[in-house]
């Protein structure tokens, strides 16, 4: 999808520009993870080093961070196209497609920066054994023995689920008015095409965020090791291995090209 995209001059368009902008992200979420579980299930060990573990904590609020905020800029980004066609050149320029994905990657490098610097601020003293196979925020809270910084940072995730709902509301919002738009075209085709898009992309975000608010904001009582694996599967992995095939995969201009 990148190589395909950065290549064909065709497809130098807003909506491919932030399908390339998503494929690498997707690209570098499931990179932060999986590869390094993997590794460990080859070897037969579960270690990581502190350092290791802080930079994929980091790196995985990072990138998903970064995607759900594009996810919120592609869906505005087929509003303009669908429902306000003739100011899609106006409002969506090179130039303001560039700083709007460039909000995205900042959006997410802030967000990680503040958990990771929360999160490894706190005294572990309850060992260091984590049963997840990343490490994974909430695991890592269970071994704090400090009441403040545990506070702040469940602070700090109500805050981002808070902000993610946020921009879940917009997106449905978005699909909501342009399935109004293509309910009125007279095209079965198009109607079709509309469902097809809309509805799985609403399904993803849908799961990101149920999944991503239960692993981090679920009481320690209901907790139990396959419970959170399922869970942290969800939302970590999932999304950036089924993206490519909702969002690209699926979209005949862009299998002409590939």
């Amino acid at each position: 999808i990148i190589i395909t995209i950065a290549c064909d001059h065709h497809l130098h368009t807003p909506m491919y520009f932030f399908l390339l902008n998503l494929a690498l992200l997707d690209l570098a979420s499931i990179s932060t993870t999986v590869p390094k579980a993997m590794a460990n299930a080859l070897w037969d060990t579960r270690e990581i080093s502190y350092a290791g573990c802080a930079a994929q904590v980091f790196l995985l609020f990072f990138f998903l961070g970064a995607e759900f905020s594009l996810l919120t800029i592609m869906a505005y980004d087929r509003y303009v196209a669908i429902c306000k066609p003739l100011h899609y050149g106006t409002l969506l320029g090179s130039r303001a497609c560039v700083h709007m994905a460039a909000a995205a990657w900042a959006t997410g490098f802030l967000y990680a920066l503040l958990h990771t610097a929360n999160t490894f601020s706190l005294p572990l003293c309850q060992g260091n054994a984590l049963k997840q196979f990343f490490c994974e925020i909430p695991q890592i809270l269970k071994l704090s023995c400090l009441d403040s910084g545990y506070l702040s940072e469940v602070g700090l995730l109500v805050l981002g689920l808070s902000l993610g709902f946020g921009c879940f509301v917009f997106m449905v919002v978005s699909y909501v008015q342009i399935l109004r738009a293509v309910l009125r075209m007279p095209s079965e085709q198009g109607r079709h095409k509309a469902f097809a898009t809309c509805l799985p992309h609403l399904a993803v975000v849908s799961m990101v965020i149920s999944t991503g608010m239960f692993s981090y904001l679920k009481p320690p009582s209901i907790s139990s090791p396959s419970l959170d694996l399922v869970v942290a599967v969800l939302y970590s992995v999932m999304p950036p291995a089924v993206n490519p095939l909702i969002y690209s995969m699926r979209n005949q201009q862009l299998k002409d090209a590939l």
